[in-house]
């Protein structure tokens, strides 16, 4: 009797609980996945340039101009070295700092610590590129009135201040999941590897990396993905520079089906990476 009645309750809220998430996956697919079926079907329309009509034909133009144009290979480089060295640059700067915080600041300085990484992430996006923008200001910017005195100047606008800019806005996204990981790193292991002989880096490259690699992964697809996809950035503090999302934007209103083209490639880049961060199998030891 008593069995019967606890299946009838477990069974009970197990259907509440694919009742709760039925809601929320629906969106999921609807909203998210249904957007980008909705775009690789548009890229494969072409416009009529006299109407600027979109003509829903099959058509393999789009994707014919894009691999053929040197200008689109181009940007699709360019976009693809700047997501790369912004990750890689979020991993040099954040790795000490969430080590600092998870291993050596104090119990209690740890949440204000993570509550400061946490801070710049409620600034409007805008504010703090615009901040940049002022302080890479050739001839004028707070970099080269610190700097000049001492034989260094502002790299100005351009590729180097879209990393720069990035790594700041994206930084924090790669703090946090590398401070997790840190913060469930044993300390015995650390002080066995100590005790053992072994020098600081060796410590780091052999048990602390192999351990908080999960943790680097996930910050990395923050990174990677948000860099990836961004253009107001590259707007603001990039000069000339054009990457993938100014040119979706550009042609969005002339050339949608030209746009969703070009959009497919981020999403079929960050594809990839997923699937060969799958492979390595970070994903399921996170």
């Amino acid at each position: 009797m008593l069995n019967s009645l606890s299946n009838y309750f477990h069974k009970k809220q197990r259907l509440r609980l694919v009742a709760l998430l039925t809601t929320p996956v629906l969106w999921l697919v609807v909203a998210y996945l249904g957007a980008l079926a909705m775009l690789l079907v548009t890229a494969f329309f072409t416009i009529d340039n006299f109407t600027g009509n979109v003509i829903q034909e099959f058509n393999l133009g789009n994707f014919q101009d894009m691999l053929t144009d040197a200008a689109y290979k181009n940007v699709v480089l360019r976009t693809l070295g700047i997501a790369i060295s912004v990750t890689f640059l979020c991993s040099v700067l954040a790795i000490p700092m969430a080590f600092y915080m998870a291993k050596i600041a104090r119990p209690h300085s740890q949440k204000i610590l993570v509550a400061l990484v946490l801070t710049p992430l409620w600034a409007s996006y805008l504010v703090k590129i615009y901040a940049w923008r002022t302080m890479l200001e050739p001839g004028s910017g707070v970099l080269d009135w610190l700097l000049a005195p001492i034989g260094i100047h502002s790299p100005g606008f351009g590729g180097p201040a879209i990393i720069i800019g990035l790594s700041y806005l994206w930084l924090p996204y790669m703090i946090l999941p590398i401070y997790a990981g840190l913060e469930r790193l044993p300390n015995n292991l650390l002080d066995a590897s100590g005790d053992l002989g072994a020098h600081n880096f060796y410590t780091f490259r052999k048990v602390i990396l192999p351990l908080i690699f999960p943790s680097l992964v996930a910050g990395s697809m923050f990174t990677f993905s948000l860099s990836l996809g961004d253009y107001i950035t590259a707007q603001i503090i990039g000069g000339k520079l054009q990457m993938l999302g100014n040119v979706v934007y550009q042609n969005f209103s002339i050339n949608l089906p030209f746009a969703a083209t070009i959009a497919m490639i981020p999403v079929s880049i960050m594809a990839l990476y997923l699937y060969l961060v799958r492979r390595t199998g970070a994903l399921a030891s996170m």
